[in-house]
């Protein structure tokens, strides 16, 4: 199948090279003394010119001696670090490029740090050098390819940089297409894949729970989709796509420049991007190598994703109508081995609600809800210990208490947290309910309980939850639904208006899975107590207005 060729965009990696020592840098300190500092040439690769220069830069290595602690002769003064900046010359918009750097490495060497202090620097091999790329816009397989031809033609045996070192390592590197921006909003919208994944998938407390929705630009302008990003670690990552290995980050973008750009210019149109970003791991010992496999693996994960993500946002990924080609996006399709997931972000979100709505109905013990109370109103770190001190519990019947909600909570390195940020805001809720004793928490146990009472199957619960969720009251009778959305507080009448449609789709999707009767839906009517901000888009002070909207469910809300 034809898909959507995806474009290399930023790219960094550490290459470390030891099969000849320190050779590599003494070669680079003696071209560059050759050269009076500094010395460029050219070459072709694939047949496009290149430009590469060699030049210097001060560095905080410490002189080790007369030699390394190994033993090799050091007889430079004084320790340089080196760069070659490597630019395609024909490339008009000049981002066609990377620059290596080239610092020497020993086992025991010591450094400066910012603060004048002198410390050893790890170093996982005896001797070698380390070079780390930093580039844009090539095939990330490119890289050591165009290193070693640039090697060579400033004077620098190309075969030095032949065989990485197995703690060669990618950082970052992102593929990225450009979509027409008439097409892009369902990516960065409320409802939308970005959203969505960061609300089902990113745990409530660990180190990558943000989900940027910045819809303003630096200079304080409205540019909806601005800045959208949203993070999935290794293991949440194969819960949407179950053969990825990589922890991504996916990002919808405008250039800052864009809101002064004219539909005609390729920067008025916003990037949507797959980043792999080494600090996403959960397990600080997992990396991504730089082998042929590792970077064959690397294209194609972030390919799966960025296509699955359009594709879950309704774009058509087969064909090229909805997307704007740029210098290094090409806008092409192509039947390369790939494929698109189905991502499975509604049915996660409805398991995450039916499992909290059967907890609730089940009954929790004191000790589960202050376990569950304290995970929902504490901001920092929180272990069992400390859910035990705050309640008065004796540590087991905590450890105990947990292990009854297991399915609400992730545990691990002695610590607690809730299992989404989605299943969180459940949590608050019904905490909140429960704290306050009011109705609705009474009703909403007391439909999961007769839904229980009737054998309940899986596409009922998930329109328990989505009810209890949503909804004050929830009435079926021959006159069709009648669903009342209690209060809703949004900053705009039209985000209002916008949360009662998400509801409306989310609410009629979920109904007709469950097998229930459309024409109950299509004839019911929907209730809302709306307030919002009356000057929300404005440069007024800030006004409640409060308001009812009425209609019909199968009517879109004007």
């Amino acid at each position: 199948m034809n898909l959507i060729d995806t474009a290399p965009h930023e790219f960094n990696a550490n290459f470390n090279f030891t099969d000849d020592g320190l050779s590599p840098f003494f070669a680079a300190d003696s071209v560059v003394k050759d050269h009076d500092g500094a010395t460029e040439s050219t070459f072709r690769h694939d047949g496009e010119r290149w430009r590469a220069k060699l030049y210097y830069q001060d560095s905080n290595i410490l002189h080790p001696g007369d030699n390394t602690p190994d033993g090799t002769p050091f007889h430079i003064e004084e320790v340089r670090e080196f760069r070659i900046a490597v630019e395609a010359t024909d490339d008009p918009v000049g981002q066609r490029s990377f620059n290596a750097h080239l610092r020497p490495r020993w086992a025991g060497m010591e450094v400066e740090n910012e603060y004048g202090a002198e410390q050893e620097l790890s170093v996982p091999f005896d001797e070698g050098v380390n070079v780390r790329i930093t580039g844009s816009n090539i095939e990330f397989h490119q890289y050591i390819n165009l290193l070693q031809q640039a090697a060579r033609t400033v004077g620098i045996t190309w075969t030095y940089f032949a065989d990485p070192h197995p703690t060669s390592n990618v950082q970052q590197a992102e593929r990225y297409v450009r979509v027409h921006r008439d097409e892009s909003g369902p990516v960065h919208a409320r409802d939308g894949p970005l959203a969505q994944l960061g609300h089902v998938l990113e745990g409530d407390r660990d180190g990558h729970r943000k989900v940027e929705q910045r819809d303003m630009d630096e200079r304080g302008d409205q540019l909806p989709g601005y800045r959208h990003q949203t993070a999935v670690d290794e293991h949440r990552v194969q819960e949407i796509l179950p053969d990825h290995n990589l922890p991504k980050r996916f990002k919808h973008y405008f250039a800052r420049e864009a809101l002064d750009r004219d539909e005609s210019d390729t920067m008025a149109h916003p990037k949507v991007g797959a980043i792999y970003q080494g600090s996403l791991w959960r397990d600080p010992d997992r990396k991504l190598g730089v082998s042929p496999d590792d970077l064959s693996t690397l294209t194609r994960e972030l390919e799966e994703g960025l296509l699955s993500i359009l594709s879950d946002a309704g774009l058509d990924v087969s064909s090229t109508a909805q997307f704007v080609d740029d210098a290094y996006f090409e806008n092409t399709t192509s039947d390369r081995e790939r494929q698109v997931v189905e991502l499975p972000i509604r049915q996660i979100r409805e398991n995450q609600e039916s499992v909290v709505i059967q907890h609730i109905a089940d009954g929790l013990s004191p000790v589960q809800w202050e376990s569950l109370e304290t995970l929902v109103t504490d901001g920092g770190e929180i272990a069992p210990k400390d859910i035990a001190e705050d309640g008065g519990f004796h540590l087991d019947s905590v450890y105990r208490a947990l292990d009854g909600i297991e399915a609400m909570i992730e545990r691990e390195y002695g610590s607690v947290q809730l299992r989404s940020t989605h299943v969180g805001q459940l949590v608050h809720d019904a905490v909140q309910k429960a704290r306050q004793g009011a109705r609705e928490a009474v009703e909403a146990a007391g439909k999961a309980i007769d839904a229980a009472d009737r054998g309940m199957d899986d596409r009922t619960s998930a329109l328990v939850a989505w009810a209890s969720r949503h909804a004050d009251t929830f009435r079926e009778s021959d006159g069709g639904l009648d669903i009342d959305f209690g209060t809703i507080s949004a900053d705009g009448l039209d985000d209002a208006k916008q949360e009662i449609r998400r509801r409306l789709r989310e609410g009629y999707e979920i109904w007709t899975d469950a097998r229930k009767d459309e024409t109950t839906w299509r004839i019911g009517q929907y209730h809302a107590r709306v307030e919002y901000d009356k000057h929300a888009d404005a440069n007024y002070l800030s006004e409640t207005v409060t308001k009812s909207i009425t209609g019909q469910l199968h009517d879109p809300i004007d």
